[in-house]
């Protein structure tokens, strides 16, 4: 039987021109957090299946890639559950693996904590554009911070990094977790329902506002607590600007919503606006839910134009490494979406600014082997200068391998010959 050539499903072959792009992105954000303070970390790519089924996943504990025990520990004839046979999974993302390394490092870490992340995670999802069973993440995260000040941080490391990718007119789009509750509290809708009332608000950008009105009574909730709500967010759907957003909402809602929740995002949205580098908007949207059900306070997301989706989010989760150490330690993330930038830049014909001169030595096959010092000692003095150089036999067909070599970036080619 033949061995199959191509990589499995919802995983890919990377080439090339695709990886010294990667390469160049990955160096510019790693750089750019480390300006910030924030300190490079890296966890195995297998977490216990408990820590990852811990109910703090939400949708992602579905796509688990899940590792069978082994040896003799595997026993499949007498196993009467899946947790018989299964001990470990991939890592869906790289905040469950932090706050497990920051639960079992606590005494040898700062406080706070400034953690980078960079590494593959691994979803059973259905493959689609810029969407893949493996891929790559990109996560800073601040420990130990209970302020907003972590928001201001975590928001402001993140544009930067975009603009020095090139990237402009983009969004970051803000929400609260404490204002959503609010919202739902104000309109009577009853507490242990608001998950399912949140996942139908996220919603809204593909079925509007119609939809989630629709949605909501026939799920049985109470015509006039729907029609509140929806009130709510029609009075909000011209408003883009925190300070706007969260005035209104304090003037409808009173006593549901906490002064402090709005104090802070406008303390966000002045602080943000006041140290950004990059051409942004942050934009309040009282619709943004996050899907993962960690967040306890301020969740945000980037959205490109060029997209037509999101590009990265976090939030505060503020009880999740409690989880691992019983007490509660404040903690945020931010996690930019590196395979959608890698795919728009590739879309968009992207070349790596400042990129080292690359020239090709083509030795011709009559070159003879007692001179072939001679090439590398060239080859030696022009790395030396700062130049990538390529050495390699002289084929047949000089034009068609000079047009490959150009397509690998090669601007300059230096023949030898027995001469």
């Amino acid at each position: 039987m033949a061995l199959n050539k191509k990589p499995v499903t919802g995983m890919r072959d990377i080439l090339p021109r695709e990886k010294q792009i990667r390469d160049y992105v990955q160096n510019v954000i790693r750089e750019t957090y480390r300006s910030f303070g924030f300190t490079p970390i890296e966890t195995p790519c297998m977490e216990s299946i408990g820590n990852l089924s811990s109910k703090q996943g939400g949708e992602n504990e579905k796509l688990i890639f899940k590792v069978l025990k082994r040896g003799e520990k595997l026993d499949i004839k007498d196993a009467q559950s899946e947790e018989d046979v299964v001990d470990y999974g991939m890592r869906y993302d790289l905040t469950v693996p932090l706050t497990r390394f920051y639960a079992n490092n606590e005494n040898e870490l700062p406080s706070p904590f400034k953690a980078l992340q960079m590494g593959n995670v691994w979803r059973a999802d259905h493959p689609q554009r810029g969407r893949y069973r493996q891929f790559m993440q990109c996560d800073i995260d601040i420990i130990g911070e209970p302020s907003n000040l972590a928001e201001i941080e975590l928001i402001t490391a993140t544009t930067t990094t975009l603009g020095k990718i090139g990237f402009h007119d983009f969004e970051i789009r803000i929400n609260e977790r404490r204002i959503l509750k609010a919202m739902a509290a104000y309109c009577g809708f009853p507490e242990d329902k608001y998950s399912e009332i949140f996942i139908i608000l996220d919603k809204m950008d593909k079925i509007g506002l119609d939809g989630v009105e629709k949605e909501l009574l026939e799920e049985g909730y109470a015509q006039e607590s729907v029609k509140k709500y929806m009130e709510l967010f029609r009075g909000l759907s011209d408003v883009k600007g925190i300070e706007e957003g969260t005035k209104y909402l304090q003037e409808k809602l009173g006593g549901y919503l906490d002064a402090e929740v709005v104090e802070s995002l406008q303390q966000i949205e002045q602080s943000v606006n006041a140290a950004k580098s990059a051409d942004f908007e942050l934009v309040f949207d009282p619709t943004l839910v996050r899907g993962m059900s960690y967040y306890t306070g301020t969740i945000f997301e980037i959205a490109m134009p060029q997209l037509g989706a999101s590009c990265g989010g976090g939030g505060r989760y503020d009880k999740m490494v409690g989880g691992f150490i019983g007490h509660d330690v404040p903690a945020c993330g931010f996690s930019i979406g590196f395979e959608r930038i890698v795919l728009l830049l590739l879309e968009n014909g992207f070349t790596i600014p400042d990129e080292k001169k690359k020239t090709a030595l083509l030795i011709d096959r009559k070159f003879p082997a007692g001179r072939l010092p001679e090439v590398f000692a060239k080859a030696k003095e022009m790395r030396e200068q700062g130049e990538e150089v390529l050495v390699v036999r002289m084929k047949k067909n000089k034009k068609f391998q000079k047009e490959q070599l150009s397509q690998q970036g090669y601007q300059e080619f230096v023949e030898f010959y027995n001469d």
